[in-house]
């Protein structure tokens, strides 16, 4: 029963090749077919008959088992949205620059993203991983070609005479030497596709390598201008804190001055020496920062920790975004995003590999032969009498295997429909993650210019106090209130204006740009740093 169902089944598939020759019904009554002359075909018919049944044979190898790849239809947004409420930076519709964090017209950010597409570790591995996956291809797509060897062998022999038959003639009463050499070949005849869909699977296998490394770059890119940019974030903080230390400074031996006249009560000096320690409380906390993420740009960089320190310490003003950022066209999306070109990838793989396994229902059929010379004594090595050789076809078609091949296809098919949600998925994920960034940009900007009114009028309210305090007309508490809320949107509005370049990287990292000017799509990689 196993047999007929099989049979069946392979029968069922010739339905998915490509192309039925014609000269497979010749070949079928070849067989059957009434001969003169006792029944022995004439010369020059066997040579007809030859030359159709190779021809027949070239011809079903073009017939290809399993269904073929069609590239999926992504999912498409018709623009991009559109705030509420706009902000002073706006995005257009056009080309995206691929070396995008080129728009913040920061030396020191461009040098340390050349620096790390040259120096990056993660790189490194993603290359070599890479490596591993063409070397890899190399190996399945071996099985397309013919398979040949040399060999060759000598031995000083003895065998038993009473066992088996003494070459030499002396039933085993003494040894002999034994030459051998010859050349081999083999080869798979692909009638059914089951080599072209192995090696199909294997070339999609290695573009899911390839943008794997594309990520791999996306992250180091965005990464290094996130750290980068909150670093500058970080000094600018640290600069404003210390410009409120001395202001508060200020306060404190301004008390003392009027404590000593009479005119303020300790609690003053004491209410202004505590907002000095508070102040410089802060500043600890921002030089660890300050460390990590000189630490974490090192890393970044290939390089040990504090490697940077010298050319990173001095501050330096947080990058600014344009008054117009360019983000590409909504159909672009799928062409760019590594994730979605690698889960594309990775479809095509698996609807390949489907193919593969209905490949293994049917016979196998290889072309082997040998050639070669065998002598005992090494003077008649390679004479014509020496000569050896052999030559025919193998087949081997399976008959029974307890459901191993079946159950192979049905999970070959599973993994295929998981693949297919899983380029759905990465699909709606991808417009989900540039929408959430499209608002942060524009949100980020919007709290950043609320902030930047908000510590003018508190610079306004402060100067005021201490003109009332030193009048005599409002406490010195008031002008320490003043003080921290000033200190604290000062701080919040550096946040922010960081923020706002952050969400910007963000964004490019969603929309899947800049790695097209390092590892492009078709042609050698001639700028390939890594």
């Amino acid at each position: 029963m196993n047999f007929v169902n099989r049979t069946s089944l392979w029968r069922g598939g010739l339905s998915e090749c490509r192309t039925i020759p014609f000269e497979c019904a010749a070949l079928a009554n070849f067989g059957s077919a009434a001969r003169p002359n006792g029944g022995k075909p004439p010369r020059h018919r066997v040579s007809i008959h030859s030359v159709v049944f190779v021809l027949s044979l070239f011809s079903l190898s073009a017939c290809t088992v399993g269904p073929d790849f069609q590239k999926p239809q992504p999912q498409q947004v018709a623009e991009w949205s559109k705030p509420t409420k706009a902000a002073a930076s706006q995005i257009i519709p056009s080309e995206m620059n691929e070396r995008w964090w080129e728009i913040f017209h920061d030396p020191k950010l461009s040098a340390l993203t050349q620096r790390a597409l040259t120096d990056n570790l993660d790189l490194k591995l993603a290359s070599r991983r890479l490596q591993q996956s063409r070397a890899a291809r190399q190996v399945i797509t071996a099985n397309r070609y013919p398979n040949t060897a040399a060999t060759g062998s000598y031995g000083r022999k003895r065998n038993s005479g009473e066992g088996l038959n003494d070459p030499s003639g002396n039933n085993g009463d003494s040894a002999f030497n034994l030459w051998d050499a010859g050349f081999s070949a083999s080869w798979e005849l692909d009638f059914w596709g089951r080599v072209r869909r192995e090696t199909e699977a294997a070339d999609a296998t290695l573009e899911v390598a390839e943008n794997d490394r594309r990520s791999v770059l996306l992250s180091v890119l965005a990464e290094t201008a996130q750290d980068y940019i909150q670093l500058r974030g970080v000094q600018r903080t640290r600069a404003v804190t210390e410009q409120n230390l001395d202001v508060a400074r200020h306060s404190l031996k301004l008390s003392q001055l009027r404590l000593a006249d009479g005119v303020a009560t300790d609690l003053d000096v004491a209410e202004a020496a505590a907002q000095v320690a508070a102040i410089e409380s802060r500043l600890p906390a921002l030089e660890q920062r300050q460390s990590q993420l000189i630490n974490a740009l090192s890393l970044l960089m290939g390089e040990p920790p504090q490697a940077l320190s010298a050319e990173l310490s001095t501050d330096a003003p947080v990058p600014q975004t344009p008054r117009q950022v360019a983000i590409g066209l909504p159909s672009q999306l799928a062409e760019r995003r590594p994730d979605i070109r690698q889960a594309e990838a990775r479809l095509h793989s698996a609807t390949a590999s489907i193919g593969v396994a209905k490949g293994d229902f049917y016979p196998r059929i290889t072309l082997s032969g040998n050639i070669g010379s065998q002598a005992m004594q090494l003077s008649d090595f390679g004479s014509w009498g020496s000569r050896s050789f052999g030559i025919g076809p193998q087949f081997s078609l399976p008959l029974f295997d307890g459901g191993r091949l079946r159950g192979m296809l049905h999970l070959r098919e599973a993994q295929q429909q998981e693949a297919a949600l899983a380029y759905q998925q990465t699909v709606l994920r991808a417009w989900h993650e540039i929408d959430d960034q499209l608002t942060a940009y524009n949100a980020s900007q919007l709290r950043r210019d609320s902030l930047a009114e908000a510590v003018r009028q508190n610079q306004i309210a402060l100067r005021t106090a201490q003109q009332q305090y030193v009048e005599g007309v409002v406490d010195f508490v008031n002008v320490l209130t003043v003080q921290s809320e000033l200190l604290v949107t000062q701080q919040q509005w550096v946040e922010s204006s960081t923020g706002v370049s952050l969400a910007m990287v963000g964004l490019y990292k969603a929309l899947g740009g800049g790695w097209e000017s390092v590892y492009p799509v078709a042609g050698a990689v001639t700028n390939n740093p890594v």
